[in-house]
């Protein structure tokens, strides 16, 4: 079959030219190599030696490291003692030499191999749909305090979290957060507490959470650890420490606050009478004994302790170690504004989403083949079959390549929007196919406007119908509202001239 590439059939080519660019880059991603780095513990030798997020590892001491998996083969062969080895670690753009006793202490991921953003549905994980308890947020308030958790969230050190206003069909603002790889629990003890943090001496309230009142929290194990472990009868229970720097206005309510206290002696020294309380939450969390040398003094540097508790050493020392880096957290981001009610708490397992995928796949291509079956069983024409085919399937090229440009999430119900423009455009063409074979005395043009005709006004009820998808269940089902649109669109601009062009052709043809 010769077909003569009309003005909208080229348009067809280069939009689907730019949407496989779009989705697999330029250079192709699916042939590059290696794994990403997504994070880099501070303190480490790896960070010191300049290892960053967002690297590219492609080779450890020569060898390749296609995947995690390789990764791990390789690190697990090379500390099989305390001593400490030499690794050599060659990026994409640099090489780094470590000498170190244990595994390099970074986080990474495969590569992807193309640039399709996957939803929470897809690659696992924890929702949280949240509001403000007891208050109505507008819009800038809900901004706020989407910004505030996700610095929260980050200075927690957590990776792939999608922080994000929502609304629903009545105005009420919401935000929903989304972490990829944690369970419901971890999501709810991150974003459920205020983290109004308050130190006071006495009724008196000397400085808080935030950059206000803390200019800088120590993270290094020189001003950081872990100090005492004690065993109980049915516990262990270990403390922490570390230290913080106040500004001058909140060292000067400290010295002011304990300028009057009196003094009073203990086995252990002299303090003055009050100590200085800690509250989480309006919650007292320790209580440090304030000494007789800092009565009524400026200070800025402050050492804050707690404790945790755990069956064993070693779980009470991780419970410490996490306590510990909540609370400098909370310092260095200070209270968020109103207190949180998670109201939808939903967990996602990666394995549904991949044997959705793998279903959706399958069920999609049996789908489109049976189709092209009827077709040609109607028409009797293998050319009209294939013709339809390859337009359904440049479709959802187009609606990848556009979700790709715009780094759109894909998540089921987006999943389930790409099929419904599938069947959608199916009818659409089959309409197209129905008017050019009438036997009217009309011309082939004047069929294909009547067509288009019909198709038009299919395209926009279809349109009108998800606009309200956008915002409703607060906008949980924006993914198949959105994909939906940008489908038949794209259907309406450019697949559906382009099929009306090659049927053109095959009538001409025969």
């Amino acid at each position: 079959m010769r077909i003569n590439l009309t003005w909208k059939l080229w348009i067809l080519v280069i939009i689907l030219f730019l949407s496989l660019v779009s989705i697999f880059g330029l250079p192709p991603s699916y042939f590059q190599k290696g794994v990403l780095i997504t994070g880099v513990e501070p303190s480490s030798s790896a960070f010191e030696q300049g290892i960053r997020e967002g690297q590219i590892l492609i080779a450890i001491d020569g060898v390749e490291v296609r995947n995690t998996f390789d990764y791990s083969e390789i690190i697990q062969t090379k500390f099989l003692s305390n001593e400490s080895v030499r690794v050599d670690l060659t990026f994409s753009d640099s090489e780094v030499i470590l000498f170190t006793n244990k595994a390099p202490e970074i986080t990474l991921k495969d590569l992807s191999k193309t640039n399709i953003k996957l939803g929470l549905d897809l690659i696992g994980g924890s929702r949280a749909l949240v509001r403000a308890e007891g208050k109505d947020l507008s819009s800038s308030e809900a901004k706020d305090l989407v910004d505030m958790t996700q610095n929260r969230l980050n200075e927690f050190g957590l990776t792939d979290i999608k922080v994000k206003q929502v609304s629903d069909l009545e105005g009420d603002n919401f935000m929903l957060v989304e972490v990829a790889g944690a369970n419901p629990k971890d999501l709810k003890d991150l974003i459920s507490q205020q983290g109004k943090f308050e130190a006071k001496v006495g009724n008196e309230t000397v400085f808080i959470g935030g950059e206000r009142d803390i200019s800088s929290v120590c993270r290094d194990s020189r001003c950081a650890f872990i100090d005492r472990c004690t065993q109980t009868e049915n516990e262990w229970i270990c403390g922490f420490r570390f230290e913080i720097f106040l500004t001058e206005s909140a060292a000067t309510r400290h010295a002011d606050a304990t300028r009057d206290l009196e003094t009073q002696t203990t086995p252990s020294g002299r303090y003055l009478e009050l100590p200085l309380d800690l509250y989480l939450d309006d919650t007292l969390v320790d209580s440090l004994l304030i000494g007789e040398g800092l009565k009524g003094r400026v200070v800025t540097q402050i050492s804050i302790s707690g404790s945790a508790v755990g069956q064993t050493r070693d779980e009470a020392i991780v419970s410490a170690e996490e306590e510990m880096h909540n609370l400098q957290t909370i310092l260095i981001t200070g209270s968020l504004p109103f207190k949180l009610e998670i109201i939808k708490l939903d967990t996602i397992s990666p394995l549904l989403g991949d044997e959705f995928s793998r279903v959706i796949l399958l069920a999609g291509a049996a789908s489109l083949a049976l189709v092209a079956l009827v077709v040609f069983a109607r028409y009797r024409n293998i050319k009209s079959s294939l013709a339809l085919i390859l337009t359904s399937m440049s479709e959802i090229i187009i609606i990848l390549g556009i979700a790709s440009l715009i780094e759109w999430n894909l998540d089921l119900p987006s999943i389930a929007g790409i099929l419904i423009v599938v069947g959608t455009g199916i009818d659409q063409q089959i309409i197209i196919l129905d008017e050019s074979k009438q036997g009217e005395n009309l011309s082939l043009k004047q069929k294909m406007k009547r067509a288009f005709t019909i198709i038009i006004g299919s395209y926009f009820t279809a349109v009108v119908a998800m606009f309200p998808l956008l915002w409703a269940g607060a906008g949980l089902l924006k993914g198949f509202a959105f994909t939906t649109i940008i489908g038949l669109t794209a259907g309406i601009l450019i697949t559906r001239p382009a099929f009306t062009d090659i049927i053109k052709n095959i009538e001409k043809e025969d």
